[in-house]
């Protein structure tokens, strides 16, 4: 497995917001927000791809953007970065009404990540243990849905999670509303790792991959 890597404090721009909002104030901060998927959700209707795989793999794409959301603590402490972050996300067993927790190498081709991703899916769907592949590597980042209920606002309380870098996201169910399809997205941010800035632009890359759905049958 790949090491994060160390930042250069000396030419950091956010050294002093990191070490603040670690040591000094650590806090955590959420955000939701209803994203236009129409586009998405169409594209979606004919083709044979699942709809929470392109989800994840859509996060995914946009969180290995940014440094932001790629963050990571080394064992003595120091700011560093993964060059690649994989997405860890639930799997419902309908029958036990318990999930499962699995991950898969984030792949930027959309079809082979589907591939993967949907056989685990499917599998996972009748996991009876939480962490049917073991633990999860650090290097993994989580989502989770929650296509039974919609939305407008989300909040984890984690215990002892200002060490927990990186970006957790949280879906609801579709809401139509004058036309449009919306998806409601939820993201818990550690405010040493990301501002407001940067979360706000994650989003909108979000927002514009689901736009130009074109990738979903690629």
């Amino acid at each position: 497995m790949t090491s994060p890597e160390l930042i250069d404090l000396d030419t950091w721009p956010r050294r002093e917001t990191f070490e603040h909002y670690r040591h000094r104030v650590p806090c955590t901060y959420a955000i939701t927000v209803e994203i236009d998927v129409s586009a998405f959700a169409a594209a979606l209707r004919t083709s044979s791809r699942k709809t929470y795989v392109a989800q994840i793999w859509a996060i995914a794409t946009v969180v290995n953007r940014f440094r932001e959301f790629r963050m990571a603590l080394t064992d003595t402490g120091e700011a560093a970065s993964w060059p690649v972050v994989h997405p860890a996300f639930t799997v419902f067993n309908a029958e036990r009404e318990t999930f499962a927790a699995v991950w898969a190498p984030y792949d930027p081709d959309f079809g082979r990540f589907h591939e993967r991703a949907a056989e685990l899916l499917a599998t996972a769907a009748s996991a009876t243990t939480m962490f049917p592949q073991g633990d999860l590597p650090p290097n993994a980042f989580d989502v989770s849905s929650l296509p039974w209920t919609s939305f407008t606002g989300f909040t984890l309380q984690i215990d002892g999670g200002t060490s927990h870098l990186l970006p957790i996201f949280t879906l609801g169910r579709y809401v139509e509303r004058d036309g449009r399809t919306l998806l409601p997205v939820a993201v818990q941010i550690h405010h040493a790792a990301a501002d407001g800035f940067h979360t706000a632009r994650l989003l909108s890359d979000l927002e514009q991959l689901l736009a130009d759905a074109s990738w979903v049958g690629a």
